[in-house]
């Protein structure tokens, strides 16, 4: 498997968003008939049923509150970073504005002051228990190191979910400097589910998968936020990491039974890269940049990475991505742009109609192609005037 780049040396080749398509379906659906939900085990043998298969990510800029809550209202979820703005400040508004006018210059180092104020636990509490009087669904982040003082604090609280993100996630890592999160410990330590990310590989999500996780986020480095691959040269394209992260997901589940879902995070800023995660086996998509737009977002149109504040390696930077529209309108339209930024759940439904796709599962079967004229072919005005799919 793989090719030569040199003596004694192969490398695979691997495909991202924009170098495959899907092929139509034989049978086509109404898509206002198809079943777009997505369930996440519980550790007790129920679930938490979304009716859409959608995450908004832990990112400063996307998530607060105040978005949580509608995104839990129309459907979804929304993740709250327990080391971000959101748990150091009691009012958040004034560091946003600090953020978002900073000078491109002066702003990573900003923002790098601001991380360093101190998290308060008690507004850990507080953030978790102002999403649960709303109704909605709370969805809490940390880092490994931080995890089980924080997720003790946010089962307390009445969190219905922890994840557990970094960079690279393994059940193996090696560490003098600091104890290192025993997964399989940790998962049933809690009477929540736990979501693991980021991975990549088959056998790092098969692991993963045996640690008892409820879900495992597969990405390292797509985020449009996101430096990681220019900084560290790390990175899968998203649509070989889903590929062969699902296979491991199947695997674990003709093993044991137990059906660990995978979440695609990043890269996704359009609807069609969100069908094409789903298609490649995605049981759900994580999305950051695209929600970064919504009038409900607290970073104004602006959006940075998680590894953005890192004191001695920033791995984000700050993008403006400007405001185009509601939450509602970004998931559901109706969408005033042309280049499939909005009706995200739209372009779901349609595409799995036009595959003939009942569910999700269904969709996961779809035919693949390698099509990397896929986003050029007859698209020569769009591009020259830089509208529809000449936008990027």
């Amino acid at each position: 498997m793989g090719m030569w780049i040199g003596r004694n040396r192969k490398a695979r080749v691997t495909y991202g968003f924009d170098e495959i398509a899907l092929v139509p379906g034989e049978v086509t659906i109404n898509p206002n008939e198809v079943d777009t939900s997505f369930v996440i085990p519980r550790p007790d043998g129920g679930e938490i049923r979304l009716k859409i298969p959608v995450i908004a990510s832990a990112m400063d800029g996307v998530t607060d509150v105040a978005f949580c809550i509608q995104m839990s209202r129309l459907g979804g979820l929304g993740v709250i970073n327990l080391e971000g703005v959101q748990t150091r400040y009691e009012n958040p508004a004034e560091i946003f504005q600090e953020i978002v006018t900073a000078s491109k210059e002066d702003v990573t180092t900003l923002i790098q002051k601001i991380y360093l104020e101190p998290i308060k636990e008690e507004l850990i509490s507080r953030r978790i228990q102002e999403l649960k009087q709303a109704g909605a669904l709370a969805a809490v982040s940390s880092i490994p190191q931080k995890a089980e003082r924080f997720a003790a604090i946010a089962q307390e609280a009445g969190a219905d979910l922890f994840v557990v993100q970094s960079t690279v996630s393994t059940v193996r890592h090696i560490s003098k400097e600091y104890k290192s999160l025993e997964l399989a410990d940790f998962t049933r330590s809690l009477k929540i589910p736990v979501i693991i990310g980021n991975a990549v590989t088959h056998s790092v999500t098969h692991e993963l998968m045996q640690c008892g996780v409820a879900a495992v986020l597969i990405g390292v480095g797509p985020g449009a936020a996101c430096t990681s691959r220019g900084v560290l040269g790390l990175g899968v394209p998203q649509v070989t990491a889903t590929v062969d992260c699902a296979a491991a997901r199947d695997l674990h589940h003709k093993k044991t039974g137990k059906y660990v879902p995978i979440i695609t995070d990043g890269g996704m800023s359009r609807g069609g890269d969100v069908c094409k995660a789903l298609a490649c086996g995605s049981d759900a998509v994580m999305v950051g940049s695209a929600f970064a737009r919504a009038e409900e977002a607290p970073g104004k149109g602006n959006h940075w990475g998680m590894a953005t504040p890192h004191a001695n390696l920033p791995r984000g930077t700050r993008i403006k991505v400007g405001i185009t529209g509601t939450l509602k309108q970004i998931l559901f339209g109706p969408a005033t742009v042309d280049d499939g930024s909005q009706n995200l759940v739209g372009a779901i439904t349609t595409c799995m109609g036009n595959v003939g796709a009942a569910n999700i599962r269904q969709f996961q079967e779809t035919e693949i192609i390698i099509a990397p004229s896929i986003r050029t072919e007859g698209k020569l005005f769009q591009t020259v005037q830089s509208v529809g799919m000449g936008t990027r």
